[in-house]
């Protein structure tokens, strides 16, 4: 099975942006991919989501949405007040699991953070990625506090016997403050597992050709990028 899991350690770390980077090298590599999207919340019927930012972004890669909610909320309480139905864990890999068969790798993107409640029962993401036993990339952002965000999904992670592959940054600021050099350095220790790369914020304004040029520089060459933490480390050091 080819399915990875990323997650946030919450919202607008730039999950959309990390999940079109990996979709956009893969698919210029020849690789079939798929993104799916189990719950979409903040988004009226009709109106382009997540997936059609990683289609403008990657290129015509396949997308599955199970479930939208309108309000900007968790999803377990986007679905309680629209009174639409919930996605259980069992369905969201049962998804993933078809695009599997017709698919070289499929990409799950989670809403909000690895335990936000998808239904009133409790589920989260990181019980589909347990049925699914796949690995999890988590997204992080780079600012003063990142570090126990971090940390706290990396214990869940291990406690809930997920593997956890990596995490990488997906808002780099233009001008990182000492805070955010100093997490280049400190992430990957808290995470217990290595920085796999670092997106520049504003890249999920670029499209095509440019935002692959993009995605290739800022990630680790475990997903076909050039991406090197020590290089990129060294003019940010404190």
């Amino acid at each position: 099975m080819s399915v990875l899991v990323i997650t946030g350690t919450g919202t607008d770390v730039g999950k959309t942006v990390v999940v079109a980077a990996l979709a956009a090298i893969a698919a210029a590599e020849g690789r079939r991919v798929a993104v799916l999207k189990p719950v979409q919340t903040g988004v009226l019927p009709g109106e382009p989501g997540d997936l059609a930012e990683v289609q403008r972004m990657a290129g015509p890669v396949t997308t599955r949405e199970l479930r939208r909610y309108p309000d900007p909320l968790s999803p377990a309480a986007a679905a309680r007040r629209s009174g639409l139905p919930t996605a259980h864990p069992a369905e969201i890999a049962g998804a993933a699991t078809e695009l599997d068969d017709t698919h070289d790798l499929v990409l799950l993107e989670g809403a909000g953070g690895l335990l936000v409640p998808l239904d009133d029962r409790g589920a989260t993401l990181a019980d589909a990625a347990w049925a699914l036993h796949a690995p999890v990339l988590v997204v992080a952002h780079a600012a003063l506090g990142t570090l126990n965000t971090t940390a706290l999904t990396a214990e869940v992670l291990v406690r809930r016997g997920l593997e956890s592959i990596g995490v990488v940054i997906g808002r780099w600021p233009e001008h990182p403050d000492l805070a955010a050099r100093s997490n280049l350095t400190d992430l990957p220790e808290v995470a217990g597992a290595p920085l796999l790369g670092v997106l520049p914020d504003g890249a999920g304004a670029l499209s095509g050709s440019e935002f692959l040029e993009v995605a290739r520089a800022g990630l680790s060459p475990w997903f076909g990028g050039t991406f090197d933490p020590d290089k990129f480390s060294a003019p940010h050091t404190c």
